[in-house]
């Protein structure tokens, strides 16, 4: 009579497994978190790259820096569809030269970040064209640049140029992005800024504010470009 009671159960009474609807509840929480806006964007971050490199989204100030150009460039900051139809004018044929010399492809948005694709954008400080090179720089890479001829603003001419600056660089940091930072800021200005800061990392680096947000507005034109409707453009 004893065992009888003990292999029966009262009426009402379940002998099922305690920790079960821990457990089932834990696993809702979690399949609803991972449906929610928040953990979605969370992933996506983490799926960002520059030059086949991974974006360190896990450090704080990186993600919210990158959120800041991100919104920037959006469509509801910059209304940009002009952006899109140079984009696919223009992108491919960059992104063939580049290739040609082994660049990664995310320095194709680099003219888009420097000039909008409009050769005859030019600076208060001389640079000029696709690529925003100074006269100096120009010259260096094979342009010419005087009186009579600017082929900066030759978009063939101007990228190949680009692609062997890029080159060099590369070849002095062994690393592309500080050679997205060395574009924009001159390779011996960041020299010196690294061997002060005793840093070799872009994102540690304590940079003047347009070439400590250069690589994050790369980045942000590359994903708005490539996912346009995740930024409010209906392309």
């Amino acid at each position: 009579m004893v065992l009888s009671k003990l292999q029966s159960s009262p009426q009402g009474i379940s002998l099922e497994n305690p920790y079960k609807k821990i457990m089932l509840e834990h696993a809702a929480r979690l399949k609803e978190e991972a449906n929610s806006p928040e953990f979605k964007m969370k992933e996506y971050y983490s799926t960002l790259t520059f030059a086949e490199e991974s974006v360190p989204v896990e450090n704080t100030a990186v993600k919210k820096k990158l959120g800041i150009y991100l919104d920037k460039f959006s469509f509801r900051k910059l209304r940009s569809h002009q952006m899109h139809a140079k984009a696919d004018k223009y992108l491919p044929k960059i992104e063939k030269i580049l290739k040609s010399y082994g660049i990664p492809s995310d320095f194709k948005y680099i003219p888009i970040v420097e000039s909008g694709l409009d050769p005859s954008v030019s600076s208060h400080k001389g640079a000029g064209g696709y690529w925003q090179f100074m006269p100096a720089t120009a010259r260096l890479y094979g342009l010419r640049v005087d009186g009579k001829v600017d082929e900066r603003k030759d978009f063939t001419k101007s990228t190949h140029a680009a692609a062997r600056y890029l080159k060099a660089l590369y070849d002095q940091f062994g690393d592309w992005t500080l050679v997205a930072a060395a574009y924009n800021v001159g390779g011996g200005s960041l020299k010196s800024s690294m061997r002060r800061q005793k840093k070799d990392d872009y994102y540690n680096l304590r940079l003047n504010t347009e070439t400590g947000s250069y690589v994050y507005k790369i980045i942000s034109v590359k994903e708005v470009i490539e996912n346009p409707q995740m930024y409010g453009y209906k392309i």
